[in-house]
């Protein structure tokens, strides 16, 4: 069974149609294309599915640290999804850790953000500015 199998097409081409408009997509609803893209083609919405969960975190919960969290967690598990073939997973896998790891830090959560640290130094980064890196990437 392919990913399309309990997919509605409608609801996939309005997806499309809307993230192609002309006018600036809210960020919630560009993350609820987003999320519905990804399943159907992983490959070309991870990523963007990712960058687009942190931006949500920032924008819409700044103020709800267990929201935001939880957006965080989903942008870093997009992307570790990401095919191992994509030119910047790693560089994006790293700005998600860090963007979790940055937010868990703040909430308190040392040991977790120590965890998420220690796996980013495994990739070969330390920790930094998740803005910038994330931003690099967005308008890359």
């Amino acid at each position: 069974m392919n990913h399309t199998a309990n997919t509605n097409h409608d609801a996939v081409l309005r997806a499309r149609v809307a993230l192609l408009g002309s006018g600036t997509l809210p960020i919630r609803q560009q993350v609820a294309a987003y999320r519905l893209l990804a399943r159907v083609t992983p490959l070309a919405y991870l990523p963007r599915l990712s960058i687009a969960l942190y931006d949500y975190s920032r924008q819409e919960f700044a103020h709800d640290t267990r929201i935001a969290l939880a957006l965080r967690a989903e942008s870093l598990d997009a992307a570790r999804r990401i095919h191992a073939l994509e030119p910047e997973r790693l560089e994006l896998l790293a700005a998600a850790l860090d963007a979790y790891r940055e937010l868990l830090d703040t909430a308190g959560s040392t040991e977790e953000a120590a965890a998420a640290a220690r796996e980013l130094a495994s990739l070969g980064y330390r920790p930094g500015i998740p803005d910038q890196r994330f931003h690099r990437l967005a308008y890359h």
